[in-house]
C-alpha cells in the first residue's frame, strides 16, 4: 500500500483468498535484528541503511556504539526469549525473524510454508503506530511473503501500547526510583521521527496516553514527553525537544534528579544502552543531575501475556483479514482504504 492508500502489488499477494474456515496455525514474532559479534556490525549497519546513501564513515561511527558493547545488540537475545516464552504460552508452534539479521524474514517464511503453515499470526516488536515503525515491520514482512511460493496468509497481531501489560512494567520501575529519588523529575522519552510523518499516524497520541497513565499511576500530573535518536538530514524537521537539551533546561533550572521513562522502546536495544546509557548519563553527570532510567518492558511476563492476548484474538476471531493491519494502521496512511 503506498500513502496514497492504494493496496501495493505485495500487499495484494499476501492477501490472497483463503477459506473463512482455516484456523489460524502458527505465530511469528518479528525483530529489527541486530549483529551478535564484531564482525556482524558493519554489515548490519549496511543493511539497515542501504539505499540512503550514508557514508561508511558516518556508519564507522555508529558501529563504535555497537563495538563497546562487544558488537552484540541485546536484542537479538531478546527475540529468542520473547519465541520461547510466547511459545509456551500459547497453543501454537511459534517461529521468529528479523527484518535486518538473521534469521531473515524470507527463510523463516519458507521454513512456516515448508511446514505447512496456512494462517500465521504476525508479532510485532513495536507497540506505535509510525510509518517508520509499524509500517516499515509490516512492508518487510509482505515483501518477504512475496518472495515465497506458497507463503502463508500472513495477519499482523494488535499493537499493546494501551494495555497493562506493556504499560505496568514502566510504572513499577518508576514507583522503584520514586522510592529513592521523591522529587526527581520525571521525563517521558521516545524515538523522534519527521514532523510529517508525525502528522499522519497517531504516533504522537499513543505515546501521550501511556506518559499520562503511567504518571497518573504514580500521583504525577502532565507528563513531559520528549524525544531522542533523531537521524537523517538536518533541514527535514523532527519532533522535538530533543532529551539532551531538555536535560540541560532542567540542570539550569535547578534540578538535581530526573527519571528518565523510555516508553517509546519495548526492550533496552542500543538505543536505550547507549543513547540513554551512555550518552545522555554521562552529560547528566557533566551538568551534575542524578540519572535513573527506567527498564522497557523487555521480557516481563505481563509484557508477553499481553503479546500472547493480541494473538489469542486472532485465533478466537474466525474472520480472514489478509494483511489486517494492527491498531488499525490508517493512521500511518494519508487517508483510510478497506485494507489499511
Amino acid at each position: 500500500m503506498d500513502d496514497s492508500g492504494a493496496p501495493t502489488a505485495v500487499s495484494a499477494a499476501v492477501s490472497a483468498a483463503v477459506s473463512a474456515d482455516v484456523p489460524v496455525d502458527g505465530v511469528l514474532v518479528v525483530g529489527f535484528g541486530g549483529p551478535e559479534g564484531p564482525d556482524e556490525v558493519m554489515p548490519f549497519l549496511r543493511r539497515v541503511t542501504a539505499g540512503r546513501g550514508v557514508p561508511d564513515a558516518r556508519l564507522a561511527a555508529v558501529a563504535e556504539r555497537y563495538q563497546s558493547f562487544g558488537g552484540v545488540s541485546p536484542i537479538r537475545a531478546q527475540l529468542r526469549e520473547l519465541e520461547r516464552r510466547l511459545g509456551r504460552a500459547l497453543p501454537l508452534p511459534v517461529y521468529a525473524a528479523n527484518r535486518n539479521s538473521p534469521p531473515e524474514l524470507p527463510t523463516v517464511i519458507r521454513r512456516m510454508a515448508e511446514d505447512g503453515r496456512r494462517r500465521v499470526v504476525v508479532v510485532l516488536m513495536t507497540a506505535y503506530s509510525a510509518p517508520s515503525a509499524c509500517r516499515a515491520y509490516r512492508d518487510a514482512v509482505h515483501a518477504a511473503a512475496a518472495e515465497v511460493a506458497g507463503a502463508p496468509v500472513l495477519e499482523l497481531a494488535r499493537l499493546v501500547h494501551d494495555d497493562d501489560g506493556f504499560r505496568a512494567p514502566f510504572v513499577d520501575g518508576v514507583r522503584a526510583a520514586l522510592v529513592e529519588h521523591p522529587d526527581a523529575e520525571l521525563v517521558f522519552t521516545a524515538h523522534s521521527i519527521p514532523v510529517a510523518q508525525a502528522e499522519v499516524s497517531r504516533y504522537v497520541a499513543q505515546l501521550g496516553a501511556v506518559a499520562e497513565h503511567v504518571a497518573a499511576a504514580v500521583g504525577r500530573r502532565d507528563p513531559v514527553l520528549v524525544w531522542q535518536s533523531r537521524s537523517g538530514p538536518p533541514q527535514v524537521p523532527w519532533l522535538e525537544p530533543d532529551i539532551g537539551t531538555h536535560l540541560a533546561g532542567l540542570a539550569a533550572s535547578g534540578r538535581r534528579a530526573v527519571i528518565v521513562v523510555p516508553i517509546g522502546f519495548t526492550s533496552d536495544h542500543m538505543e536505550v544502552a547507549y543513547d540513554l546509557d551512555v550518552e545522555l548519563r554521562a552529560q547528566a553527570d557533566a551538568l551534575g543531575v542524578t540519572l535513573v532510567r527506567v527498564a522497557t518492558p523487555g521480557t516481563d511476563h505481563r509484557y508477553v501475556e499481553a503479546l500472547a492476548a493480541s494473538v489469542q484474538e486472532r485465533i478466537d476471531d474466525t474472520t480472514i483479514v489478509g494483511d489486517g493491519c494492527p491498531d488499525g494502521l490508517r493512521c500511518c496512511l494519508r487517508r483510510a482504504s478497506r485494507d489499511g
